[in-house]
């Protein structure tokens, strides 16, 4: 018998954690923000979250198994954008990553990290558990590889590598043996190495981005110059911090783009390591309740689907608080639900929406 799927099924202590974040984002936002270019950025912020809560909701009550049929035709479509980028894309920065529509901007590389998970996971779903076999994985290899190394060539590094994740998550979930595991670690180190030593894959500012946390010191005013003000940053906060508006590296303009990629460093210097260890607290509870929803999911498809979006967040996360304490090189990856950002805050939205969808389902049949 079919039971009845209403918002009581709504994972509330989940969307609570989420919106406690996003407030603090907001909040840090107009801090790290004030008396600069940027300021009045927590406004478009605050729109941000109320347009991504609204997706996430309308989401929630599309059925994944839905969204599972559509997924080779929004795959389809997200490497068209993806031609569109390259083709009348909108440069800034040196990097063509952003279509603009009117004063939207619009970065569908975010997007296509949301159809990867629903096509992995279609794709897993579909080889019933049954033992994988080479073909299998060059296939989901290529999946993922091809709209990746088209967000390379933007050149975009941090997106591109969080599609890796899903990947990762998808093969693991799948049933990967321990034989192919080794085989494929082999294989992708000698490509790593390969690519590096080319010089055709990765530009000299990539490579000097991902070598520079290892001694910053070495170009202080250059490569090394933004990891050295995060630390400043993160040091100077001490216990407590040095309140809110009133941290020397975020207000003084050393910190560099403090409300995005750099938020984790402007909130330590700020809210100090108590402040920090909150919101690393509220992350690790978010994505146990992810984990805990996968565990509960009606099908293998539904856990594939909840994994890939613990695998991106996490990620991401480890990425970017390991990046602005000097554990991780600088590659531009976004701090979810605390970066400012429309196309990052609405994915994870998003992907929220369809993890929930999943849990709403859990004892439907």
């Amino acid at each position: 018998m079919r039971r009845f799927l209403s918002f009581r099924d709504f994972d509330w202590s989940l969307l609570g954690m989420v919106f406690v974040l996003c407030a603090i984002s907001v909040f840090e936002i107009y801090s790290a923000t004030l008396h600069t270019k940027y300021a009045g950025d927590h406004t478009k912020q605050i729109f941000f979250v109320a347009g991504g809560m609204a997706a996430m909701f309308l989401f929630s009550k599309i059925d994944y198994h839905r969204l599972l049929d559509w997924a080779p035709w929004a795959y389809g479509i997200g490497l068209v954008s993806l031609v569109a980028v390259k083709l009348v894309g909108h440069k800034v920065l040196g990097a063509k990553r952003w279509i603009s529509i009117g004063p939207i901007h619009f970065q569908p590389s975010e997007w296509v990290k949301l159809i990867l998970i629903l096509i992995v996971a279609r794709y897993f779903a579909n080889l019933g558990g049954r033992s994988l076999t080479w073909r299998d994985i060059l296939k989901s290899i290529l999946l993922v590889g091809v709209p990746m190394v088209m967000v390379l060539v933007q050149p975009d590094l941090g997106t591109a590598l969080t599609y890796l994740p899903i990947l990762v998550a998808g093969l693991f979930l799948g049933g990967i043996s321990i034989r192919q595991t080794l085989v494929l670690v082999v294989c992708s180190t000698v490509l790593i190495v390969g690519a590096w030593s080319s010089g055709k894959v990765l530009k000299p500012y990539q490579k000097a981005r991902l070598t520079s946390f290892v001694n910053p010191d070495i170009d202080p005013k250059g490569a090394g110059y933004q990891l050295r003000q995060s630390l400043i940053a993160v040091g100077s906060g001490g216990v407590w911090g040095k309140g809110m508006a009133k941290g020397t590296q975020t207000q003084g303009d050393f910190l560099p783009i403090p409300h995005a990629d750099f938020i984790f460093a402007a909130f330590g210097e700020e809210h100090g390591f108590v402040g920090a260890l909150f919101v690393l607290l509220l992350y690790f509870f978010i994505l146990m309740r992810l984990i805990q929803n996968a565990q509960t999911a009606a099908d293998l498809s539904g856990s594939l689907i909840i994994m890939g979006v613990v695998a991106v967040l996490t990620f991401q996360i480890a990425v970017n608080v390991g990046m602005v304490i000097g554990f991780m090189p600088v590659t531009g990856i976004p701090l979810p639900l605390m970066s400012y950002g429309g196309s990052s805050v609405l994915f994870t939205f998003l992907a929220l929406g369809v993890a929930m969808n999943v849990r709403m389902r859990r004892f439907v049949n």
